[in-house]
């Protein structure tokens, strides 16, 4: 395995695990401070990744999308939280719906902010002559933005479970909530078929014309270069 190719897969497991674990965590703490100790009493508003592994789309889905050299996003373990602990259900269900995708908007301006702040450097003979600079510089901050702005508005996505239901939730008129938690049942089969079945018949790729015209075009004008 080449030097780059071994670059290419640490900078991507050291972007996508703080994106995940910091999108969970900060669930787990909108609803803590909401008056939620689920998530604290369960261990999981530690950074420690091990709390937050699924399996699958910790491990397996990363894994199989680097492979493909498609874009890394994953998911890991759901926080839990009880709603019952809100005040108002529906607004505390939005905020803490909110909380993971907000945590990942950050995350991506912080990478765009290092890169800004670097970028005088970078110009220079420095990222030819540092190989762990042009590394640190030319893939992970790009890697890091880009991974978190696709956590970010994948899971805007109005699909159950994916955060972006809250909103369409907090919206819909009370009189329709019963039905719809009762296609909730039904949302992830939709998700995956969107995701993994979808492509093969079709010319189009819903999701990915969508990551590309969302976190795509926000990376690049984020970014003092073109990473997308």
């Amino acid at each position: 395995m080449s030097t780059d190719m071994i670059a290419y897969y640490a900078c991507s497991i050291l972007a996508f695990v703080p994106a995940i674990v910091l999108h969970e965590v900060a669930h787990g703490f909108a609803a803590y401070k909401l008056g939620d100790p689920t998530a604290k009493n369960a261990g999981r508003l530690s950074v420690n990744p091990l709390r937050h592994i699924d399996p699958f789309g910790t491990v397996l889905l990363p894994a199989i999308l680097m492979l493909a050299n498609a874009p890394v996003f994953g998911y890991a373990k759901p926080v839990p939280y009880n709603p019952r602990y809100f005040k108002d259900k529906r607004k505390g269900d939005l905020i803490v719906g909110l909380a993971g995708p907000a945590a990942n908007l950050l995350m991506a301006l912080v990478g765009a902010m290092v890169a800004w702040l670097l970028y005088p450097l970078a110009t220079t003979s420095l990222v030819n002559s540092n190989e762990l600079f042009a590394y640190f510089y030319l893939l992970f901050l790009p890697y890091f933005t880009l991974i978190n702005l696709y956590l970010m508005f994948f899971n805007l996505l109005p699909i159950p479970p994916l955060d972006g239901s809250s909103i369409f939730a907090f919206i819909l008129p009370e009189k329709y909530l019963r039905q719809y938690y009762a296609v909730q049942q039904y949302a992830m089969p939709v998700l995956l078929i969107l995701l993994f079945i979808v492509p093969y018949f079709s010319p189009i790729n819903p999701i990915s014309v969508y990551m590309n015209a969302t976190a795509g075009n926000v990376a690049n004008l984020l970014f003092p270069f073109r990473i997308s």
